[in-house]
């Protein structure tokens, strides 16, 4: 008997332990998953009620009102996570292999920011990128040749608001970087270095042109500026990268068994960074409206209940839909340490 309530017991404990996060996930999640797909398909208004009628008309709007917004959600999103990613793996790298008895240190400057509110940082960009603020004073210090207008400015354009979104969620890319890296057994690498010796293929320096002039090129037709003087400076960064500092051994061994923090990292920033408004709102202008501008707008100041429902609903299958093709891309399913996430 008491050997039989104690397989029970063995049965039930991973149940009994799972109850509180599910119920968490149903009440927070599912639940309003639900009541917000009931108000996409929806009619009526605040003042006289709602009735589900079934009707997908706040569906059908979609691409033809808000297919900016998505289009500036999605370039910014992308390339706040790519900027991160290229910010982020030195970093990460350098704190793994490189830290020391300063690793601790340098860890703690990586989160410091996250001791303040996200508004507050974001705000603190508005200083920084000001026309009254440091850069733009340098920019026009530094200028003997007058090639910066008077007028020139960072707020208001796509520029800022990347800005602001790859400051925010750096730490977010860092960390499971760094967590993927430190589990790498040094005596990998180690051997590595010795069967693969010397820098990448003959042809890396072709290579990092190549890919860094199409990096650079999509980095200044995101932010609007000149896309050929982005892609010529992309390719000259890539050649040397590729062609000088990364070595076979990296490519082969380590940046293969950092892939779990590759996909964890962009998971944590790619996703905030699309459905965010704080930033957009404070660093930009009308014209870089992303997505969730419009539905904190269409939530809280229109009360437009159906329509700023169809967009989360929109927004969040869209995501669901990308996690999974990026996920199969990178082949996760056959990752080891993939329990990363």
């Amino acid at each position: 008997m008491n050997r039989t309530r104690h397989s029970m017991r063995r049965m039930l404990a991973p149940y009994v332990l799972l109850a509180p996060g599910l119920l968490w996930l149903i009440v927070f999640f599912v639940l309003p998953t639900i009541q917000m797909f009931l108000y996409s398909v929806s009619t009526g208004s605040v003042d006289f009620g709602y009735r589900l009628t079934w009707s997908f008309d706040a569906f059908t709007i979609i691409p033809k009102q808000f297919s900016r917004q998505f289009a500036n959600s999605l370039i910014y999103g992308t390339l706040a996570t790519i900027i991160t990613f290229l910010i982020s793996y030195p970093l990460a790298y350098f704190i793994a292999f490189r830290g020391g008895r300063y690793k601790n240190l340098v860890l703690f400057l990586v989160i410091a920011p996250f001791f303040t509110s996200f508004l507050i940082r974001t705000i603190s960009w508005q200083i920084i990128l000001g026309n009254n603020g440091p850069v733009i004073g340098l920019m026009h210090a530094v200028d003997i040749f007058r090639a910066v207008p008077e007028n020139f400015t960072f707020m208001g354009e796509p520029v800022a608001v990347v800005s602001g979104l790859v400051y925010n969620f750096l730490p977010f890319m860092t960390l499971p970087l760094y967590v993927a890296l430190e589990r790498i057994d040094i005596r990998l690498i180690e051997a590595a270095q010795d069967l693969y010796a010397g820098p990448w293929r003959p042809r890396g320096w072709l290579y990092g042109a190549v890919g860094g002039a199409i990096l650079g090129g999509f980095i200044g037709f995101g932010i609007d500026w000149d896309i050929p003087i982005f892609a010529l400076v992309g390719a000259v960064l890539g050649t040397i990268i590729l062609g000088v500092f990364v070595s076979e051994s990296f490519l082969r061994v380590t940046f293969p068994l950092s892939l779990p923090g590759v996909f964890a990292g962009s998971l944590l920033t790619f996703i905030p960074a699309l459905g965010d408004y704080v930033n957009a709102t404070l660093l930009g202008s009308p014209k870089t409206q992303m997505i969730g501008n419009v539905i904190q707008a269409r939530f809280l100041e229109s009360n437009d209940y159906p329509i700023a429902s169809a967009l989360s609903i929109v927004l969040m299958v869209g995501i669901i839909v990308a996690v999974m093709l990026y996920a199969r891309m990178l082949g996760t399913e056959d990752l080891s340490g993939g329990a990363m996430l």
